[in-house]
């Protein structure tokens, strides 16, 4: 570069005379004087006077003579001679030979107020002071002050560093290496890029031309019109609006703060794609994932890989979600569970929709529920599981469970089929309905429908009312039968101690022996009105009114058409065997089906003779 300025003693005597006549040199001259005190430009120029400093530069023993030279107020418009003797591709002579570089660009100077070449200082860059405009390619790079290295096609630049990139990109810092031909640029200090919108700052970048990418690896923050995202490390793509974060990764708006280990995002549509463990925090819920999509700028989320949604004492978890938290609604597919700590239950499927506003859910595809409110844990299947509250903004909280179709529940002392069933909180009752079957121990319970009244969690009373049918099994071959319009049975602690029966009461029931409990006969009776009081399972008093009629049959003359009442049937090829078995749905039999009971329409009165017609 400056080919235009000689080598020679004669110059340099030349240009020293112009400075003592010309008072604008002077103040080039104390310009200089404040570069060569700046703390960068101090390190430079230890670096060509023998002390080893970053570059890893050294100052060759066998320089030129010392080659002095300043040039005022150089610009593109009244120096093209300096411009083009940077600009132009050529040979370039050295002190030991001529060597040709050949360069794909080459970085033009377009303006500095002044420069100076010093071989015995500065024998490989040339200073370039005031106002430094250059150019590479597209880009535009502004300094105050520069060093620039025509034989490795690159400079340094000092304070208020600029670059600029069409009118979308900005790049701002205290300190700039740029290397020509592998078009990186290297800022240090006070670092901002700016690209629309986006604001990448940080103390350390490397911006690389040829693939439009600029990185760190010593902490930053980019910021846009909605987020803010810190890291250890990361890179940002002004072409592709992609972001890649690494390390201590931060994600901050209004709505939600969001930790991760990995992390790629579009500032263009407002994506962030979590790669690794994450967490997402919010006023309302906390979710973990590994693996998904949350379009901030929706408020929606798609997590992938078990992750776990929690809100209040519900935790969700699926093979896949989907979250949305403007409607407040979240989706799970694939081995879904949603655990309630307060009310201590869990909603499991192959689906699950939870709405956090209304704190209802439903599951569908092997839906189960399982309470473990009590001691032992009930679990419960349908084809769609439906939980429900309202009033849920009062102190009246009400909550109902809604099960639909192939209904089936196992507990330890209790379990149930039914098509359909129903619990409402206010009077903590349970409905079955269509072909309902109860089981406790050896006693069965059916009707057209059954109402289980529960008391923390345990059966208080259980009503069923209408073609009520109960059995209690004594052995393969007998078994104790009541039946009526109503029954009504008594819990207490989980055992029965009373049942009323009224309307067509029949019964069959094999009395025992006090002492040995062996069963002395059959007795067969019907009446209006029955109570039976049990005690520890065995029966204490059975009362009918009116009077029963009846008949005992001893236990070897019991007629074969006597020893079931009709409707009669027990049904323990479809009781649920354990918590496993609840899935397994099995009908009654086609002849065991219990028909709806019908009421007959009263008959009117005939009004001609309460009002007769009198012509």
């Amino acid at each position: 570069m400056f080919e235009s300025v000689k080598m020679e003693e004669n110059v340099h005597s030349n240009i020293q005379d112009g400075l003592n006549k010309n008072e604008q040199q002077k103040s080039t001259s104390k310009q200089l004087n404040r570069v060569m005190t700046h703390p960068w430009m101090l390190g430079v120029l230890l670096l060509f006077v023998g002390i080893p400093t970053a570059m890893g530069h050294r100052m060759s023993s066998s320089s030129t003579s010392n080659t002095f030279a300043v040039i005022d107020s150089i610009a593109l418009s009244d120096s093209t001679s300096t411009t083009d003797s940077l600009s132009r591709q050529d040979t370039i002579a050295t002190t030991d030979s001529l060597k040709v570089v050949k360069r794909r660009t080459r970085i033009d100077l377009i303006h500095a107020d002044s420069a100076i070449a010093d071989r015995s200082r500065f024998p490989d860059a040339q200073l370039l002071i005031g106002h430094v405009k250059l150019k590479h390619a597209s880009m535009y790079m502004y300094c105050d002050s520069a060093f620039i290295y025509q034989d490795k096609n690159s400079f340094e630049a000092f304070s208020n560093v600029r670059c600029e990139q069409g009118d979308t990109l900005f790049i701002y810092g205290d300190y700039l290496y740029y290397d020509g031909e592998a078009q990186i640029a290297r800022l240090r200090d006070n670092v901002r890029l700016i690209n629309g919108h986006t604001t990448l700052t940080t103390d350390s970048l490397n911006y690389d031309r040829l693939f439009h990418l600029g990185y760190y690896f010593d902490g930053g923050t980019l910021t846009d019109d909605r987020n803010t995202l810190v890291s250890d490390w990361g890179e940002y793509s002004p072409n592709t609006k992609w972001a890649v974060f690494n390390h201590d990764v931060e994600l901050h708006n209004e709505q939600l703060n969001l930790y991760s280990d990995t992390l790629k995002y579009n500032t263009d549509n407002k994506e962030a794609y979590i790669l690794g463990p994450s967490t997402i925090d919010s006023k309302t819920n906390h979710i973990y994932s590994e693996k998904g999509i949350y379009y901030t700028a929706q408020g929606q989320a798609t997590l992938l890989d078990r992750s776990v949604l929690t809100n209040g004492s519900k935790r969700m978890v699926g093979d896949s979600l989907f979250y949305d938290r403007v409607r407040g609604y979240g989706e799970a597919f694939g081995d879904v569970d949603m655990k309630d700590s307060q009310q201590k239950n869990i909603l499991k499927g192959d689906y699950l929709f939870y709405n956090e506003i209304m704190q209802s859910a439903f599951s569908t595809g092997r839906a189960q529920i399982i309470d473990f409110s009590q001691g032992d844990s009930l679990f419960l299947h349908a084809d769609t599981l439906e939980l429900n509250t309202t009033n849920y903004a009062t102190d009246s909280v009400r909550r109902s469970v809604l099960a639909y179709h192939h209904v089936r529940f196992f507990r330890e002392d209790i379990q149930g089929v039914c098509d359909s069933l129903a619990f409402e909180s206010s009077d903590s009752c349970l409905t079955l309905y269509k072909n309902p079957i109860l089981w406790n121990m050896n006693k069965q319970l059916y009707g057209e429908e059954i109402k289980v009244f529960l008391n923390d969690s345990t059966v208080k009373k259980i009503v069923i009312p209408a073609q009520a049918f109960s059995i209690e099994r004594k052995d393969s071959l007998h078994y104790d039968q009541i039946s009526g319009k109503m029954m009504e049975a008594f819990m207490d602690n989980g055992l029965l101690h009373q049942v009323d029966v009224t309307g067509n009461v029949q019964v069959v029931y094999y009395p025992q022996d006090s002492k040995t409990g062996e069963m002395i006969g059959m007795n067969v009776s019907e009446s209006s009105v029955l109570r039976m009081i049990i005690t520890n399972n065995v029966m204490q008093r059975m009362t009918m009114s009116p009077k029963a009629t009846g008949t005992l049959y001893p236990m070897d003359q019991i007629p074969d058409d006597k020893n079931t009442l009709e409707g009669f049937a027990w049904f323990d090829y479809i009781r649920p065997l354990n918590s496993k078995d609840i899935f397994e749905w099995r009908a009654k039999h086609a002849d065991q089906v219990l028909h709806k009971s019908t009421r007959k329409k009263p008959i009117s009165p005939d009004r001609n003779l309460v009002n007769p017609i009198t012509e």
